[in-house]
């Protein structure tokens, strides 16, 4: 590991009570979400029925082995998928309504994204990565790249801003995405097994930050084989299974 993978966190997380945003009912809801797939004469059924609430500021872990379709349901939550049937509200909106060019500023706006495999660009230094999201805006780059060190600084890595992925572990690229995924203030931060491929302290930096997240009022909704973010003190924890979702109780 590199010196500079540290993450202090000085305030309890267990201390901490988060407010829902009153201005909305519910930051995703889903109702009889289905999405088949038809791979040559076969279909595959990813998604079956699916009905999920979830709040302003709540945190979601939702667990299961791999091809049960929880990548599916991320896809659809952050529009970046169709549904076959059913209705998909984030926000408060009817995403289903809308053309891909809504759906895309809407999603740059309102859901932020922690892939697996980072999806940093590679010609990007980690300051550029962070401020791609920003720049569909008329802000000034001198202020987007304020907020963007910024947001590096937030995760411990300002001081590798001049940096190209290849430059920095799995465990920093994997900050830099969490960075990225922050740059517009979405309310909705949408992470896929984002712990999957680093090592014990790159893992436990980046569930802090996830954490962190959701103190300052975020929904947070992983994908996850990590019991410890399953496990994360208040978290509402479903189960995906052949693409039915259950939650646990």
């Amino acid at each position: 590991m590199a010196g500079d993978d540290s993450w202090d966190d000085d305030i309890p997380y267990d201390e901490v009570e988060v407010d829902d945003d009153e201005s909305v009912n519910f930051a995703v809801r889903l109702v009889d979400v289905s999405r088949n797939y038809t791979i040559g004469n076969r279909e595959i059924s990813a998604l079956r029925n699916v009905n999920l609430e979830i709040r302003p500021g709540e945190f979601v872990a939702v667990s299961g082995p791999s091809g049960s379709g929880k990548t599916t349901l991320l896809n659809v939550i952050g529009a970046i998928d169709y549904v076959t049937s059913g209705t998909v509200f984030v926000m408060d909106v009817t995403i289903g309504d809308y053309d891909e060019s809504f759906r895309a500023t809407f999603r740059l706006a309102n859901t932020g994204f922690i892939f697996q495999n980072y999806n940093l660009v590679s010609t990007l230094t980690a300051l550029e990565n962070v401020m791609f999201p920003m720049q569909l805006t008329d802000r000034p780059i001198k202020e987007l790249e304020e907020d963007a060190l910024a947001l590096l600084k937030l995760v411990k890595l300002d001081e590798r801003a001049d940096h190209l992925p290849w430059q920095l572990s799995a465990g920093e690229q994997q900050r830099v995405a969490i960075a990225r995924a922050l740059a517009n203030d979405p309310p909705i931060i949408l992470a896929d097994e984002p712990t999957a491929n680093l090592d014990a302290v790159s893992a436990e930096m980046v569930r802090d930050i996830l954490r962190k997240a959701h103190r300052d009022g975020k929904a947070v909704i992983t994908m996850t084989h990590d019991e410890k973010i399953v496990n994360t003190k208040g978290a509402k924890q479903f189960r995906m299974e052949n693409g039915v979702l259950t939650q646990d109780v």
